[in-house]
């Protein structure tokens, strides 16, 4: 069970996605937008397109080839033993998707490391689109890391496809500005990422930043206690203090950004405290 679909049908999973996540935020938003759609949205592709079209330069050459090699040599985790083509295929997910939590992680409190990822937590608003800013540097950063992630795992072709399409599918979903009703929500919040969750790690203050890592799966979050789903949306400014003004957020700018000397991001042009204190139950989605 190796086969892996041509190109076009990761296009179509991606445009479908997209088009449902933009239809469904604009019928039920979850969060009233600052800036005129259409600018975001131009912004952001732009910035996706940059990033997608130098990862896919530099990862193309080694990552399938890497993942051929390691099936072929039995490197990895998975190929230790002799697994049913579904079960590795669930398995890798899994471990893909948890090694992801400890990467999206990373990006956050190692400072090199977030001078890239603040590029995608500077949007002012966070919709569908934002699921496709991110800085070609931090897209080119991962590669070593999704190395990585091949040769300890050891992951089929199929299995990276599937991983992919549903990390995807999830990151688009997640992003949208989609108002879900809170009792399915809290439902679907335990076992995977929900725009309310992901909003809140989207927040302007640093503690509630440094919460709600999950890509996929959220029980990352549960497992290592860095969840946190009290925040009620009203409360949720989404952005970075320091980048609050419309033109600190120009394409130009967040492209350059990684390379200039950094602010004190979580203060801005204002002393405030960085930390906001909330609710005792973290776990308890709120509205």
């Amino acid at each position: 069970m190796n086969h892996v679909p041509p190109f076009w049908v990761s296009a179509v999973v991606l445009t479908a996605v997209l088009t449902t996540m933009a239809a469904l935020e604009t019928a039920r938003p979850l969060r009233r937008r600052l800036e005129p759609r259409l600018r975001r949205t131009v912004r952001n592709f732009t910035t996706g397109a940059l990033s997608l079209a130098i990862v896919t330069i530099l990862q193309a050459p080694i990552l399938m080839p890497l993942v051929n090699w390691t099936q072929k040599h039995g490197v990895g985790l998975l190929n230790l033993v002799d697994l049913p083509a579904a079960l590795e295929v669930g398995l890798a997910v899994v471990l893909l998707d948890y090694t992801l939590w400890h990467w999206h992680r990373i990006n956050h409190v190692v400072p090199f490391f977030w001078r890239f990822h603040l590029v995608h937590h500077v949007d002012r608003d966070m919709d569908a689109s934002t699921a496709l800013r991110f800085h070609f540097g931090e897209h080119a950063l991962s590669i070593g890391w999704r190395v990585l992630q091949v040769v300890a795992i050891g992951p089929s072709p199929t299995a990276i496809w599937v991983f992919h399409a549903l990390l995807v599918a999830s990151i688009l979903f997640h992003h949208s500005n989609t108002r879900i009703p809170l009792r399915f929500e809290r439902f679907l919040v335990r076992i995977i990422v929900t725009p309310r969750m992901h909003g809140i790690h989207h927040s302007d203050w640093r503690n509630e930043t440094n919460s709600n890592w999950s890509s996929l799966l959220s029980g990352w979050d549960y497992l290592h206690k860095t969840v946190l789903l009290s925040v009620p949306q009203e409360d949720v400014v989404v952005g970075v203090p320091a980048y609050r003004a419309p033109e600190d957020v120009t394409i130009g700018r967040i492209l350059w950004m990684p390379f200039r000397r950094q602010r004190d991001d979580w203060r801005g042009q204002i002393a405030r405290e960085i930390d906001r204190s909330g609710s005792v139950d973290r776990t308890e989605l709120a509205r």
